[in-house]
């Protein structure tokens, strides 16, 4: 048997830390979910380091993805400190769903055009 990595195991644990070992919030954000930030909301998520670079981020619109994905954190606690962002109304979780609850085809195509774009 061989010994982990001190720094490995930091890596795997590390980002769950950023929301207190939650995995999963109370509001379901689908990954194509569109966040948008306003500007007194920066200002307003300045005691949580993590809130702030998502507020700063979503001063242009992204997707939940999005912004995983350009802060380099599992989709999971991205959606959790959204969600927790979400209730203090530091941003806007516009819905993406048609009205009869499926995703919007032309939304999840330029969500995917982004992603490719990163």
């Amino acid at each position: 048997m061989t010994a982990a990595n001190p720094g490995d195991h930091a890596s795997i644990v590390r980002p769950y830390t950023r929301t207190g070992g939650r995995t999963r919030s109370d509001l379901d954000l689908p990954l194509e979910a569109l966040i948008t930030t306003g500007p007194g909301d920066i200002d307003a998520a300045q005691s949580h380091p993590d809130h702030r670079e998502i507020a700063i981020l979503c001063q242009d619109v992204r997707s939940v993805a999005e912004v995983a994905a350009l802060l380099g954190i599992p989709l999971g606690v991205a959606r959790v400190l959204i969600a927790d962002m979400a209730g203090m109304g530091l941003v806007t979780v516009h819905n993406s769903a048609s009205p009869d609850g499926a995703p919007d085809l032309a939304l999840l195509e330029r969500v995917l055009s982004g992603l490719r774009r990163l």
